[in-house]
Order: C-alpha cells, then sequence, then structure tokens
C-alpha cells in the first residue's frame, strides 16, 4: 500500500447501508465506494496529487496509482530473488541498526564471500594485470578472510599456489543486482530502524523474532532524547491549538502566515501586479511524452563522457541523429559503442554474452548492431525482442525514435549498475562534499571578517570624534599662550634695548679708542636677537600647525592603505568561492529540477544546454523558454505566497545570472547558424556546396575526440 508521509493511508469502507439500485461512485484501483459525489471527487484529487510513496522502492513524489505500478513491479522482482539466499539475507537484515546503503553494502559483501566456494576458478588481479586461479582453501581463522589460490597455466594445470586478499579476486557478478536486493529489504520488512522482518517470514525461516538486549537499551536512550526535545507548551499557545482545531479563532485572531499551499493561495489587493506567464516553445523531433527520456540520456552522455571516453554534442545533434534514418550515423555507432565497452570492462552479464558469440574486441561501424543484439537479447525485453530482426538486417535507422530512447534507456541503467561507476559516483559525491565545506569555512572566515571590520570601524570613529573635539580645543589654548609668551619677549626686548643704551652711553664715556668697538658690537647684539626670535617663532609656529596635519596625512595614508587592502582581500576571496564552485560543479553527480509552480510542473535547466525546460506534473507534455525576455516574464509571473513558486523563484533568482547567460548565448549561436546557413544557399551552384556544411547537418560530421 503506497505511503502518504511515510506512513500507510487507511482506505475508506464500504457504506453498510447499500441498496442494488443505489447509484454510487467508485475509485478504479483502491475500489472504493461513495455514495457523495463531492467525497468521492475530493479522495480523486487527492489520489491525484503527487504526495505519495512507493513503500518498497522508496519512490516519492508519485500519484497513488504510480506508486500502486511501481510496488506491483517491485514485488515482481521480489519474486526472481534466489529461494536459497532468502534465509541468510534475512538473518542479517533481523534487527540490524544500519542504514539501507550500508545494509546494501554488507549483503552484497556476504553474497560475493558465499560465492567463492573451494575449486571455483576465477581471476586475481595483481600488479595492473589479472591471471587466472583456482581456490583451493578458504582461510576463516584470518582477519580479514584471506584465500589460498593455485596459479593456472596455459595446460589449465595448477602451477603454484599463493594467499590472497578478498579484494584482490575479481569476483562475480551478484546472483541478484541491488536494485532487486533493495526492494527484497524492503518488501520482507515492516520497520526500518532496526530493521524488523515480518513475523510469517520469521517464522517460515526460522529466524528469532525477540530483539536482543542492546537494542531495547539504544530504543530507550532514543525515546529518552526524542522527549527532551520537546519543548514545554505555554498556556496561551495551548488555547490557541485547541481553539484552532474547534474553529474558533476568526481571521483578525490567526492572520495567514505565508507562503502557504499554491493551491490556497487567492488573490489580494495588495499583490504586485504580475506578468502574464508566456507559453513555452513545443518543437521537439521526438513525442512530447518522451523528450524526458531524451534530456536523461543527452544530459548522461554529456556529464559522463569523459568516463565513457565519448566526446560531448549538442542536444539538437543528438535529437537530430535518433530522427534520422540513416543505419549507420557515426554518432549513434560511437554512443553505442562506449556503453557497450563500459559493460564488457565490468566483466558481468553482457561481458559473458560477448564472449559466447566470439566477438571482436572493437566496435566499429560495420559490427556495432551485432552488439546490440546481444545485448537486447541478454536483456529478454519483450518490448524489444520484435525489433531485434530489424536490426539484424541492418536497418536500425527505420526504429521508431521512442524505440531508440528505450534502448538508450536501459544502456543508462545497465551503466549506473557496474562497480566501476558507482565507485566512481561514490569518490565524486566525497570530492563534492569535501569542497562544500571548504567553501562553507571560506564563507564563515568572509562573514567574521566583516562584522570584525565593522567593529575596528565604529571604534576608529568614535576615537576621531573624541581626538578632534580635544585637538580644536588645545590648539586654541595653545596659541593664546604663544601671544602671551611673544609679548613678553617684546618686553624684555625693550629692556634690553634700554640697557644696550645705558652700555652704549657708558662706553662712550670711555675713551676714543672703544668707541667704535662698542658701536660694531652693539650692531652684532641686535641682529643676533632678531634672527633668534623669528626661529623661535617660526619654530613655536610649526609645533602648533605641523602636527594636526602630519596626522591628517597619515590617517589618510592608513585609510586608503586598509582599502587597498580590504579590496584585495575581497577579490581573493570572491575568486577563492568562484574557483571551488567551478570545481563542485566540475565534479557533477546528477541533475536537480529547479522547483514546481502552483500546477506542479517542474523546471529544468541543464550546464550544457542554453534552455529552460518545463515539465507537466505528468510527464507527458514537454516545452521550453529559450529567451531571456521569457525568464524575465516568468520570474515576474511567480507569487510568493505560495510555497512551490516561491522557491521556485529563489532558485532562479540564484541562478538567473547563469541561465540568462546561457540563453543569450544561444540565441547569438542560432543568429549565426541563420546567417551561414543563408550564406550556403547562395553560393554558386559551380561550387556544389555538401549538404553537410549546412549546420542544421552538424551531427552528421561527429567525430568522437575522446576515444580510447
Amino acid at each position: 500500500m503506497p505511503l502518504y508521509k511515510r506512513k500507510p493511508f487507511p482506505l475508506v469502507d464500504s457504506p453498510d447501508d447499500l441498496e442494488p439500485r443505489d447509484l454510487v461512485f467508485q475509485v478504479r484501483f483502491t475500489k472504493e465506494i461513495f455514495k457523495d459525489y463531492q467525497e468521492y471527487l475530493k479522495r480523486i484529487n487527492l489520489y491525484r496529487r503527487r504526495i505519495w510513496t512507493c513503500k518498497v522502492t522508496g519512490k516519492a513524489n508519485l500519484t497513488y496509482e504510480e506508486a500502486l505500478v511501481s510496488e506491483q513491479h517491485a514485488a515482481e522482482k521480489v519474486q526472481q530473488f534466489p529461494k536459497e539466499l532468502m534465509a541468510p539475507v534475512l538473518h542479517i537484515i533481523q534487527f540490524s541498526t544500519l542504514t539501507l546503503r550500508d545494509l546494501l553494502v554488507t549483503l552484497s559483501r556476504k553474497l560475493q564471500e558465499r560465492q567463492l566456494v573451494e575449486g571455483l576458478e576465477l581471476h586475481v588481479r595483481k600488479k595492473d594485470k589479472s591471471f587466472p586461479c583456482k581456490i583451493l582453501k578458504i582461510l576463516e581463522d584470518s582477519d580479514p578472510i584471506s584465500y589460498e589460490v593455485g596459479w593456472i597455466g596455459k595446460d589449465k594445470k595448477v602451477t603454484g599456489s599463493s594467499v590472497v586478499n578478498f579484494n584482490d579476486l575479481i569476483r562475480r557478478k551478484l546472483p541478484v543486482s541491488r536494485e532487486v536486493l533493495k526492494s527484497f529489504i524492503r518488501e520482507s520488512t515492516s520497520q526500518s530502524s532496526p530493521w524488523v522482518i515480518h513475523d510469517n517470514l520469521a517464522r517460515e525461516h526460522g529466524i528469532s523474532t525477540k530483539p536482543p538486549e542492546d537494542s531495547n537499551d539504544d530504543d530507550d536512550d532514543a525515546r529518552k532524547k526524542k522527549n527532551k526535545r520537546k519543548e514545554p507548551e505555554d498556556d496561551n499557545s495551548l488555547i490557541r491549538r485547541k481553539k484552532a482545531k474547534k474553529g474558533v479563532l476568526t481571521a483578525e485572531e490567526e492572520p495567514i502566515k505565508y507562503p502557504i499551499d499554491d493551491s490556497l493561495v487567492k488573490p489580494d489587493a495588495d499583490d504586485p501586479k504580475f506578468t502574464d506567464r508566456p507559453p513555452p516553445s513545443r518543437d521537439f523531433g521526438v513525442p512530447e511524452e518522451y523528450v524526458g527520456d531524451l534530456l536523461m540520456v543527452w544530459d548522461f552522455c554529456s556529464s559522463f563522457g569523459r568516463w565513457l571516453h565519448l566526446s560531448p554534442f549538442s542536444l539538437e545533434d543528438f535529437e537530430s541523429a535518433i530522427c534520422h534514418k540513416d543505419t549507420n550515423l557515426n554518432l549513434i555507432m560511437e554512443s553505442h559503442s562506449a556503453f557497450f565497452q563500459l559493460l564488457i570492462k565490468d566483466e558481468g552479464d553482457y561481458f559473458t554474452a560477448v564472449q559466447k558469440k566470439k566477438r571482436k574486441s572493437k566496435v566499429t561501424l560495420l559490427n556495432w548492431s551485432e552488439y546490440l543484439c546481444d545485448f537486447l537479447e541478454m536483456k529478454e525485453i519483450s518490448e524489444f525482442s520484435t525489433h531485434i530482426a530489424t536490426i539484424k538486417r541492418g536497418h536500425y535507422g527505420l526504429l521508431d525514435p521512442h524505440y531508440k530512447l528505450a534502448i538508450f534507456r536501459e544502456l543508462v541503467v545497465c551503466a549506473l549498475d557496474t562497480d566501476a561507476f558507482r565507485d566512481r559516483l561514490d569518490d565524486s559525491i566525497e570530492q563534492q562534499q569535501a569542497l562544500a565545506a571548504k567553501k562553507r569555512g571560506v564563507a564563515l572566515e568572509e562573514g567574521r571578517k566583516r562584522r570584525e571590520e565593522k567593529l575596528l570601524k565604529a571604534e576608529s570613529n568614535g576615537k576621531e570624534v573624541l581626538n578632534g573635539h580635544s585637538l580644536e580645543n588645545g590648539g586654541k589654548v595653545h596659541h593664546y599662550e604663544n601671544g602671551s609668551d611673544d609679548k613678553q619677549n617684546g618686553s624684555n626686548g625693550k629692556q634690553n634695548g634700554c640697557n644696550d643704551k645705558e652700555n652704549g652711553s657708558n662706553s662712550k664715556s670711555k675713551g676714543s679708542n672703544d668707541k667704535q668697538n662698542g658701536d660694531v658690537a652693539e650692531e652684532e647684539n641686535k641682529h643676533i636677537l632678531v634672527y633668534r626670535r623669528k626661529k623661535a617663532w617660526s619654530r613655536e609656529r610649526n609645533s602648533v600647525d605641523e602636527p594636526s596635519s602630519n596626522e591628517e596625512h597619515k590617517e589618510s595614508d592608513t585609510r586608503s592603505r586598509d582599502k587597498r587592502n580590504e579590496a584585495k582581500e575581497n577579490r581573493n576571496e570572491g575568486q577563492t568561492k568562484e574557483v571551488l564552485q567551478k570545481e563542485i560543479e566540475k565534479l557533477y553527480v546528477c541533475t536537480y529540477s529547479l522547483g514546481k509552480d502552483k500546477d506542479y510542473n517542474r523546471y529544468w535547466f541543464f550546464r550544457h544546454e542554453g534552455r529552460l525546460f518545463i515539465e507537466s506534473s505528468d510527464s507527458k507534455h514537454w516545452g521550453y523558454y529559450s529567451a531571456k525576455e521569457e525568464l524575465d516574464a516568468l520570474m515576474g509571473s511567480l507569487n510568493p505566497k505560495g510555497e512551490r513558486e516561491r522557491a521556485l523563484q529563489k532558485q532562479l533568482q540564484k541562478s538567473y545570472d547563469k541561465i540568462s547567460l546561457a540563453l543569450q548565448r544561444r540565441s547569438k549561436g542560432i543568429a549565426f547558424n541563420i546567417a551561414l546557413e543563408e550564406a550556403v544557399v547562395r553560393r554558386s551552384t559551380r561550387v556544389h556546396a555538401s549538404v553537410r556544411d549546412n549546420p542544421a547537418k552538424a551531427f552528421l560530421r561527429y567525430v568522437n575526440k575522446w576515444k580510447e
């Protein structure tokens, strides 16, 4: 039964007072019966909302019917689970406290160890090479478990023996895929923390249903912590909550707190003027319901091209190649070849199927369809079985585009299930997390520096105000004191002059020989006194004026130097954050939608494509915006009072520069291609221009530059 808010959703019981002639309304997929049409309509609308979760696979954002179908498919896969593995797997699951991911890793390792029995022939990885061997003995006493293997020579005989670890063995494929194992865990358990299997399965396989004592203690501790987290509720909030349940609160007592669910938002007089949402373009080459598969396959090939050794190509080229009727297109062949090489290196089921057919190791234009037929025969999907004969006759191009995309979709699923790809994804996720932590550290350090600078500026401004006030007062007083000193010096000068005159008169009374010397001395003394007074006065004036001017110059130099250093630090921090963001984007794992509007339409933006795509709620209709004006109109039409449109508007604002730049770049590219097409058309007929010169036929000129 599908889950609602992670809990089972009970169905409505049938009315007891039904008469044979009563008109009723029945839900097709739940068999629920309603006598009132409004109740029936309310329940149908609830089932159509994307709020349901598949109980077995854990897929979310599904309708009720989609969740039912998902559970049925998962149940069919669980039926394929080998019966001989059920008991050991259930023993490991029972009362395990591991997360689902860790539990899958543990089960996969145990199943692989279970496959390694004495006498099994396999390969050992040694110095980047693989050598055939045979397991002679399992050394279970060692930790971790080791294996004594015998080396197999060219004559198929054991020539020597060695002890190797579990990680050195090139293991066989698991008897079941991880997807089936995950579905089996969810289907066979009734609780996930810790994992508890159903009672009937426990009785059938002889597994204890009594939890160990340690798990009970852990549960009590977790329950206590959960109760501690709950804060006591005050009387006012308790009264308001009770009134709200009874419907007593009025609009004045309980105003609407936005954002709310978009379907409940009503027009208000205070709302800003929203722009009309532009209609999206829908000129796709493939049917609209398969555009999602087209985007998924192209985005996978473009993002993981380095791992696949497949050079990138545009979405338009890929779409044109899918719709083209030619069989031996280089773009199609290279794309299939990249997936085939990855599956062969994984040494799984496809590797075994190719080895049985004794295919050549190199995939070319002549034999790539044979590898494709081997893949379709291995999958045994009824949808593809009717087209294998057509492909063998060399008419792959005659298949409908949605069949070609379905084949690519299965190739992507198989590629994601390979061990090599999963290991690389785990490494990329770890590197992304490390870079994101480093980026957060840079942002925190930047915020701390800004706060410190604000505090320093506030302190310096306060000191400047105090120093400026004291400097003005001190300057006036100091100037007044200097003036009084000058006056005193002047009076002293007069007295000195009188004394000089007296000395001069006395010298006159002396002999005639002393008269000339006395006059010369008097003149020299006058010049010396005037010079000393001027120098002292200028020194005192400079002592008043120069300190303030020097301090102002020093402060201005310090401020300009601080501004330059601050600008340099901000520039370096901005560059560091940009570099980290670019590194995070390089470690691409998957593309997430930007959000949903009030009608549950999803919005997608891909890194390598200059368009903003719109997916309908049922995934059957697609469109796109290709102009910056359309993006602006879309953002102006979103109502921030709704939860979905508020979140979508926030994401669009966050990525606005990047999206608008991509849209403008694509518009310029289209204008250039149109001009180029017109130039090709105007070319003289004597030149006989090739069709391949046309930009619309660029997919015919594709060359894989990253091929191994």
